[in-house]
C-alpha cells in the first residue's frame, strides 16, 4: 500500500478525480494550501500597485492506493495536471504501514 501527495494546480483536481474514478480509486483528500517552486510565487496588482505574492494557490491531494495500483494511478495524475509550464506540481509516493476503516475495522488492502 502507498500514499501518494500531489501537489497540483487548483483547475486539474477535478480531471484528476475523473481519472482516477476511471481507474476504480475512489479514495481522496483535498487540502488548499499555498506553495511555490520554480515560479516563485507571483506578482498581483492592487489599488494601481504591484505587490509580490510569495506563494501561488495550489491543491494537496492525498491518496492512498494498493500497490498494484501505484504506477497507473501516477500516470494518471502527471497526465491530468500535465500543461508543460512551471508550477504544474509535484508527486511524492509514500510506503503505508498500516490502514484500518474505522467504521468496519476493516484493515490494509480491504481498507481501502
Amino acid at each position: 500500500m502507498h500514499m501518494i501527495e500531489a501537489v497540483v494546480k487548483p483547475f486539474v483536481v477535478d480531471k484528476i478525480k475523473a481519472k482516477l474514478a476511471e481507474l476504480g480509486i475512489f479514495g481522496c483528500t483535498a487540502l488548499e494550501c499555498k506553495g511555490f517552486g520554480k515560479q516563485k510565487g507571483h506578482t498581483e496588482r492592487y489599488r494601481g500597485a504591484r505587490i509580490d505574492v510569495g506563494f501561488v494557490p495550489k491543491v494537496l491531494l492525498k491518496i492512498a492506493v494498493k500497490s498494484e495500483d501505484l504506477d497507473k494511478a501516477i500516470e494518471a495524475i502527471r497526465e491530468s495536471a500535465h500543461s508543460n509550464s512551471v508550477g504544474d506540481g509535484k508527486i511524492f509516493v509514500y510506503e503505508l504501514g498500516k490502514v484500518v476503516r474505522i467504521r468496519t475495522g476493516e484493515t490494509d488492502n480491504d481498507a481501502l
